[in-house]
């Protein structure tokens, strides 16, 4: 057993959640609505890898959202910050070793349509890798070939579309583009994008799908919209400008992700 699977099944005492979920930046707050909250922070669980991006926590925190058991990661780690796409290997596979069977992924996001402005939600339904990197490089034997034409679960993705409808919570749909990072994109890269199909681009998630696949895990992603690409408005893009708007789709998605786990529990 993994030294940070012990430490999280000593210090979960009994709480055994189904679902976990993986807060982006400006997504925090989501952990505020964990009540009976069990938190630990990152450096206590060998292995978890620190990260280094202001907006992010760094700490485990479970407990209940209304009835639920959940598990929360705030805070992951990019492959810009290390040049490593496994960054957040360890962690997943630690949320499969306690019982967790489905991974709900959130992150910031920036718009390539005029119809889904800063603020917005957008559930994603597939995702582009156009980094080109791969968190199974270097896994040996046949498992690595890992299929991908239900990344996305579709009984989450019914789920998600049927709560907003009923909670009138707008919910858009897309696909995400994955680019490497550090720097925001060109204006022809996005265009490029865009030619390509994409609906929104961001610089996290897709690995971690591919690394929750690889576990066996059933993955529901959304993104929180908090600019529009590069070169639709004419302004610069910035990391401040996505901590600022992120808490303001965060609301709707935290409301949105309440309910689907209350009618799916535990």
């Amino acid at each position: 057993m993994k030294a940070a699977t012990k430490t999280l099944i000593e210090r979960l005492d009994g709480l055994a959640p189904q679902t976990a979920l993986v807060l982006g930046s400006g997504l925090g707050a989501l952990a505020s609505q964990v009540t009976g909250a069990i938190r630990i922070p990152y450096g206590d669980l060998e292995g978890f890898p620190a990260g280094g991006v202001s907006g992010h926590a760094g700490e485990v925190v479970a407990g209940h959202i209304g009835h639920a058991q959940v598990i929360l990661l705030s805070g992951r780690v990019h492959y810009y910050e290390h040049g490593n796409a496994a960054a957040m290997r360890l962690p997943i596979e630690c949320l499969a070793d306690i019982g967790v069977k489905k991974l709900v992924l959130t992150n910031s996001a920036g718009s390539l349509r005029e119809d889904m402005p800063p603020g917005s939600v957008m559930l994603i339904t597939d995702h582009i890798n156009w980094s080109g990197m791969n968190p199974l490089i270097g896994e040996p034997g046949d498992r690595r070939f890992v299929g991908m034409t239900n990344a996305y679960d579709a009984d989450m993705m019914d789920r998600a579309r049927g709560v907003a409808r009923r909670q009138d919570i707008a919910l858009h749909e897309g696909i995400y583009m994955w680019f490497s990072g550090p720097s925001f994109e060109t204006p022809a890269e996005i265009r490029m994008a865009r030619q390509l199909g994409a609906d929104a681009v961001g610089m996290s998630t897709v690995p971690e799908v591919i690394l929750a696949r690889f576990a066996g895990l059933d993955v529901a992603a959304f993104s929180v919209i908090t600019n529009f690409g590069a070169g639709m408005t004419g302004a610069e893009l910035s990391h401040e400008e996505t901590k600022e708007m992120a808490p303001k789709g965060g609301e709707r998605l935290g409301r949105l992700i309440a309910v689907m786990l209350q009618e799916n529990r535990p």
